[in-house]
């Protein structure tokens, strides 16, 4: 463990001096658990208030020259960044997998998202396009042109502990803008070596400080970032309730928000559906992150006419599921987070049985050391309230439906709207699916589960998912000001509407 933190630069003594010279010793430090044994990985020092207003303070100076930098070179020193992660894309997915359990191919696939957001931000740095437009006033010009809007705070979850701060700072950066990113307390080791890479080539650069990390404690980090007005937009990522507290805080001083919360996320499976792909995608959406995807599949509804065959071959499958270490060959679920979240996974199976679903496969913790549990699938009505909230964990619940209105009416019956899918061969049925009466959510699939976004789509859901976009299309837009500009080039000063204001 030593040697692969030595190669990803974070040192065992003062490994949470993530900017400037070395922190003292403090006594407040938050340990870093390898969820597959319980075991600590690393020691990380907590930032003090102090701390953080160093680090603000110099992204802040930074930032006001880095913006003054043409788009294109912002473009050409995050190609760079792009290919340092590249080049420690092993070593930091191995880091991956043993902070948050993902097994080593979703650890990877972890880091390649970076890679790849670096490289569509590259392209992206080159396109940050206004538009112009006719003047109804004669010899007026009329366009909009983007600035760079500033600081932006990125406040990350356990599970994407690399990818989600790279979807914001890769588009931040070529937008002009710094970043200042405070990662989960259950990743920070991910947070330091991702840090380190990007801030060398930074510094390579003359523009150190420019991506600013702070570990600390929400009473110390959290709620100074949210409240400082040197952050016109707030980037998290968590829970509903973190994001309805977040939205509102930052609300009340007029900043923007970024929220990407909760997902309860639905497949509809048609009688006419590739059976087998659809086996394939509920599978990876159920079990992929051990459930710990905020787009992961929570709910399934089985066409009648395909209920009893389908529900049989889930059962066998999630029995084949091999469970255990996130690094071994084979291994298709790793662990969860932390005792918690083990916890949280037994008051739901208890619920849902309470509330009259029937368990159809797994229910157990695993009498192992580290948090594993079995991938658990459990037959549902619509009565059932467990099923209109998210739990972090492996849980799928099975419906049964006749008609596809009535399926898509029970896919959106929840408040959450984040990802959700459809098999189907037919072309009426994926449309009703896509149509403005059709799913809710802010992605919306075909023949394809409710994981494994692509960074060139906006990543984000509605209702209390927080109405967030991340990553491709024009979700650059968030990091940066609209100003509408009017060039009069007459001699006269005609008003706009007809008005006349003549001495």
């Amino acid at each position: 463990m030593r040697e692969l933190l030595h190669r990803l630069g974070i040192e065992p003594v003062n490994s949470g001096a993530w900017a400037g010279p070395a922190l003292p010793a403090r006594a407040e430090r938050v340990e870093s658990l390898n969820p597959a044994t319980n075991e600590p990985l690393a020691a990380v020092a907590l930032a003090t208030a102090e701390d953080y207003e160093v680090v603000v303070a110099a992204a802040d100076a930074a930032c006001r020259r880095w913006r003054t930098l043409p788009a294109p070179k912002r473009g050409e020193v995050v190609r760079q960044m792009g290919e340092a992660l590249r080049a420690a894309k092993a070593d930091l997915g191995m880091l991956v997998s043993l902070e948050v359990g993902k097994i080593r191919s979703e650890g990877a696939g972890e880091v390649q998202e970076s890679i790849d957001i670096a490289d569509f931000a590259v392209g992206l740095s080159r396109q940050l396009y206004g538009l112009s437009m006719h003047s109804e006033r004669p010899g007026h010009r009329m366009y909009e042109q983007w600035h760079p809007l500033g600081l932006v705070g990125v406040i990350t979850a356990f599970n994407f502990p690399n990818a989600v701060w790279a979807w914001n700072a890769m588009l931040a950066a070529v937008c002009g803008d710094g970043v200042v990113w405070k990662p989960s307390l259950k990743a920070p080791l991910t947070a330091i070596a991702t840090h380190r890479i990007c801030e060398k080539v930074l510094a390579a650069h003359g523009f150190s400080g420019i991506f600013g990390l702070v570990i600390g404690a929400d009473r110390e980090v959290g709620e100074r970032m949210i409240r400082d007005p040197r952050f016109p937009l707030i980037s998290a990522t968590g829970s509903t309730r973190m994001g309805r507290h977040v939205g509102t805080v930052v609300a009340d001083r007029l900043g923007r928000s970024l929220l990407e919360l909760g997902g309860n996320n639905a497949i509809i499976v048609e009688p006419d559906a590739d059976l087998d792909l659809a086996l394939r995608g509920i599978l990876f959406g159920a079990v992929g992150t051990a459930g710990q995807r905020c787009t992961t599949t929570r709910r399934v509804f089985l066409h009648a006419d395909i209920a009893a065959r389908f529900t049989e071959r889930l059962v066998a499958a999630y029995r084949q599921v091999r469970i255990g270490d996130p690094l071994a060959e084979g291994t298709l679920c790793g662990p969860l987070i932390d005792a918690d979240a083990v916890a949280q996974y037994e008051r739901a199976i208890e619920t849902a049985a309470a509330q009259g679903g029937e368990l159809l496969a797994g229910g157990r913790r695993l009498d192992r050391p580290g948090n594993f549990v079995e991938p658990t699938l459990i037959r549902a009505h619509a009565d059932m309230a467990i099923c209109r909230h998210e739990t972090f964990a492996p849980i799928l619940y099975v419906y049964t439906y006749t008609d596809l209105d009535e399926a898509i009416r029970l896919q959106n019956d929840v408040p959450q709207g984040l990802s959700s899918s459809i098999f189907t061969r037919g072309f009426p049925a994926s449309e009703r699916f896509l149509s403005t009466e059709g799913s809710d959510c802010g992605i919306a699939n075909v023949n394809i589960g409710t994981s494994g976004a692509e960074i060139g789509g906006a990543f984000g859901g509605e209702k209390e998912t927080g109405g967030g976009r991340e990553s491709g299309s024009d979700s650059w837009k968030a990091y940066m000001r609209r100003q509408t500009c009017t060039l009069n080039w007459s001699k006269d000063l005609p008003l706009a509407q007809g008005i006349t204001f003549d001495l």
